[in-house]
């Protein structure tokens, strides 16, 4: 394919800057790397990743690394027991409502 489209991106300098750095670590231009991430795009019929809601405070455990998981799990049973916490019950119709919206 010979020829090449442009694209204009407009997106904040310091995101422009730490990207090209780690871009640059890798050998890879940011040109390269757009049209990679266009491929995936077209590869997965949608973003090649998923976008997710997570409210603030809450840790994703499935992506957690496994010091970041313990520290959860110690902060977890420290908040028990200092009597933090809600009721499971509380927990579980507060999930349910949000699946619902």
């Amino acid at each position: 394919m010979a020829k090449t489209a442009t694209i204009f991106a407009r997106v904040e300098p310091e995101v422009k800057e730490s990207a090209e750095n780690i871009l640059d670590q890798l050998g890879v231009p940011m040109s390269n790397a757009v049209d990679m991430f266009l491929r995936q795009v077209i590869q997965h019929q949608g973003l090649p990743f998923s976008l997710n809601l997570v409210p603030q405070g809450i840790i994703d455990l499935r992506q957690a690394s496994e010091v970041a998981l313990h520290a959860e799990i110690q902060r977890g049973l420290e908040d028990s027991e200092a009597g933090r916490g809600l009721p499971a019950a509380e927990v579980r119709e507060s999930f349910k409502n949000r699946s619902q919206a």
